[in-house]
């Protein structure tokens, strides 16, 4: 049934107004009555919005709450893992499975095991020994609201639980192993995420050079990001190659993501970015724009972004909407618009970079 503009805004308006009585084990409860869309009638926003709902509702029921002992440290970890993140790393893990199978029921605990580890590395960069930063997200960093200790301790704490929530999945013992395989490799020192924060840490100060600076980027941001969508082929029985375009994808996005976080830290306040501008040019970090600049650092991520979308191409009809239609709530679309979004992700108050990607 067709509802004409009008009708359909009455409906939504009445939502918040409209209450059910439903029985739930044996009590009565109320819930708010909500008229759901199809997912083929969302937009892309109204998608990833409904994404991120569901990853947090996933991350909610099992995670020890702030009052189940030791309190302090549930509260640290839960402070943030609830501090405003994107969810980009499990709603990519997501859409890749249902790039390979629409019924790939249960990924979106596989997919929250990337948050816990993204959460856990973000807490650890920020401390006072790494990167020394006081905002995330525009809220203060863990270790200044829980001290340093505590802070230490939530992210060793987010990440054992990213393997414990992996270990539980209602999936094969082989797909358990690769998935965990996968993720430890990817958040590790030999081309993970941990090896490319040593090379960080260790290039400050010095000239910077392309192919170190590629290093590090590929390892430190695209790792994980890569491993998105590795999870997500690995959990929906991908084939070889589907499960080869899906990680030369991941690889594209994640350093086209970094290639605009580099930009992004050297135009944008404080404010706007929710973390500390300018941090890279203070630290002496070895960036995109230091080396190349940032006209050509934009084109960068612009060929990232158009290598991404070539390497999607074997799933054939399944990416290949044609650009007119604009309800890219499929997997395939999800992904190919991606990088563009990638500033638009950010933290409220964020300008996009212009980068101009295919669609």
């Amino acid at each position: 049934m067709n509802l004409s503009d009008a009708c359909r805004k009455q409906l939504e308006e009445a939502e918040t107004r409209v209450e059910i009585l439903i029985r739930k084990e044996g009590k009565i409860a109320a819930e708010p009555f909500r008229l759901e869309k199809t997912r083929e009638s969302m937009t892309l926003r109204e998608s990833l919005a409904q994404q991120q709902r569901l990853v947090d509702s996933e991350l909610e029921p099992p995670r020890p709450s702030g009052t189940t002992p030791p309190e302090t440290i549930h509260r640290a970890c839960v402070y943030s893992l609830f501090a405003g993140g994107k969810r980009i790393r499990p709603i990519l893990c997501i859409e890749a499975a249902h790039a390979i199978s629409p019924s790939a029921d249960g990924v979106v605990a596989a997919a929250c095991s990337l948050e816990l580890i993204h959460t856990y590395s973000l807490i650890h960069d920020d401390l006072p020994a790494l990167d020394n930063d006081d905002y995330r997200r525009g809220k203060l960093t863990n270790h200044k609201v829980f001290g340093e200790a505590m802070a230490i301790l939530a992210g060793d704490a987010l990440l054992t639980f990213a393997f414990q929530v992996l270990a539980g999945l209602n999936t094969t013992d082989d797909r358990k192993v690769r998935l965990i395989a996968e993720l430890s490799a990817a958040s590790g020192t030999v081309g993970g995420m941990i090896g490319g924060q040593v090379a960080d840490l260790e290039g400050e100060g010095k000239p910077p050079e392309p192919q170190l600076l590629e290093t590090i980027h590929r390892a430190k941001t695209g790792a994980l990001l890569r491993a998105s969508l590795r999870l997500g082929a690995i959990y929906a029985g991908a084939g070889e190659g589907q499960y080869t375009a899906l990680s030369r994808f991941g690889e594209h996005i994640g350093l086209a993501f970094q290639i605009v976080d580099d930009i992004l830290d050297v135009e944008e306040s404080s404010e706007a970015l929710g973390k500390t501008a300018g941090k890279d040019a203070q630290q002496g970090k070895i960036t995109f724009p230091r080396w190349y600049g940032l006209e050509t650092s934009r084109r960068m991520a612009e060929e990232e972004c158009a290598r991404a979308h070539q390497v999607l191409e074997p799933f054939g009809e399944r990416v290949a909407r044609p650009a007119r239609d604009r309800r890219p709530h499929c997997p395939s679309q999800v992904m190919r618009t991606s990088l563009n979004l990638v500033a638009e992700w950010q933290p409220v108050g964020r300008r996009p970079t212009p980068i101009v990607c295919p669609t």
